[in-house]
């Protein structure tokens, strides 16, 4: 049975350059392409296919959050592009593989087998996703050149600093992959509550509350470090104390 594929990438260039590889394999079905996270979203129930090469920085919507919008059950996911940096994240919501640009065409059939032989798992990659959304148990941050995997429950709290987002741990930090409010959206089901602007905690690991006015709080966290809570944010406080 071929195995039907859906190519998405804004490049024309590289559409030309997989569909030119992909015909020199046997037993692949080109159904289709699009050139933007959004066509992607509106062709995969439509055409119904069994593996998605999906590249990841795209205008309109990313690849990362073409899979997060996608409900029900979906193909194989194999993402493509330029940046190596994006791999953990892959792997992370549960993509069959991960290929750098320009493409071997050995990499590429190896991507192909790994997507014919993960029927139970690569094409649930949904079930992963929406696992994540509700409860992901993993974050992926940096120290230096090095990616980590942080369970998400060795994580205090993640605090902005300008454009970056910094995951505290009980003695180190690492910067997390994802913006603040991104992070908010994902933890919506944890023990993560937004207490300013700047921050979000895991009320697991707090130790104290402080008031410091009516409507301001101090947290004190089980590691000793500290964080204010904004008169915007009190209602958290106010939940976690009910």
């Amino acid at each position: 049975m071929s195995l039907r594929t859906l190519i998405v990438d804004d490049e024309p260039l590289a559409r030309r350059v997989l569909r030119e590889e992909l015909g020199e394999i046997p037993d692949v079905l080109i159904v289709g392409e699009a050139g933007n996270g959004q066509d992607a979203l509106e062709l995969i129930p439509k055409l119904d296919p069994d593996l998605v090469l999906l590249d990841v920085q795209m205008p309109v919507l990313d690849g990362f959050e073409v899979v997060r919008r996608l409900r029900g059950p979906l193909p194989a996911i194999v993402f493509v592009t330029a940046f190596s940096e994006h791999a953990l994240r892959a792997f992370e919501v549960g993509a069959a593989d991960y290929l750098l640009k320009p493409i071997h065409p050995d990499r590429l059939r190896q991507a192909l087998d790994r997507a014919r032989s993960r029927p139970a798992s690569a094409r649930r990659v949904a079930d992963t996703v929406n696992a994540e959304r509700a409860a992901p148990s993993k974050i992926v941050a940096r120290k230096g050149q090095d990616y980590y995997l942080l369970d998400l429950g060795e994580v205090f709290a993640f605090q902005a600093d300008g454009e970056l987002v910094w995951a505290l741990t009980a003695n180190e930090r690492y910067l997390a992959a994802d913006t603040l409010k991104t992070l908010e959206g994902k933890l919506a089901a944890s023990a993560f509550r937004r207490v300013h602007r700047g921050a979000l905690v895991n009320t697991e690991k707090i130790r104290k509350v402080t008031s410091i006015s009516s409507q301001r709080w101090l947290l004190t966290l089980t590691n000793g470090a500290q964080l204010t809570v904004s008169k915007r944010q009190a209602s958290a406080i106010r939940e976690i104390l009910s």
